[in-house]
């Protein structure tokens, strides 16, 4: 049976020496297919655990950041650990925090909702059937 993704949960870097905790229920997962995701990835897209960003606190260490430009939000600015390199957020604004799903401690709680950007995906890149797919963005709403 599989687990329901349910607040609070924690994550951390490689090394552990950034950790984090969130505290509410995501407002989304989903895997992003974009450009900008394949180059700071090394892969074929970044899963991502969209959180409230008034539920998301970093318990320890101080991460470092790096923006680039977003289609959707001005700029990207992505948390990376100082000291192993991992990176662990991105997509953050007023609402909202990014964080990639294999730096969970229980990393089988993600279960994307859909492929975004699949503009952009390689042909590699062999996708899930079942999940809904967006060239770009979903419908906000």
């Amino acid at each position: 049976m599989a687990k329901k993704m349910s607040a609070p949960f924690t994550g951390r870097c490689a090394c552990g020496t950034i950790r984090y905790e969130v505290t509410a229920r995501p407002i989304m997962m989903f895997n992003c297919h974009c450009r900008d995701c394949q180059r700071t990835t090394g892969g074929a897209f970044t899963p991502v655990v969209y959180v409230p960003a008034k539920a998301f606190k970093i318990t320890k260490g101080s991460p470092r950041y790096y923006s680039t430009p977003s289609e959707m939000g001005g700029h990207n600015k992505r948390g990376f650990c100082p000291e192993c390199g991992s990176r662990l957020f991105g997509g953050e604004s007023e609402h909202g925090q990014g964080i990639t799903a294999s730096s969970l401690d229980d990393p089988s709680l993600f279960k994307p909702n859909v492929d975004m950007w699949t503009s952009d995906a390689q042909p590699w890149d062999h996708m899930d059937p079942k999940l809904p797919k967006f060239e770009k963005y979903p419908p906000q709403g």
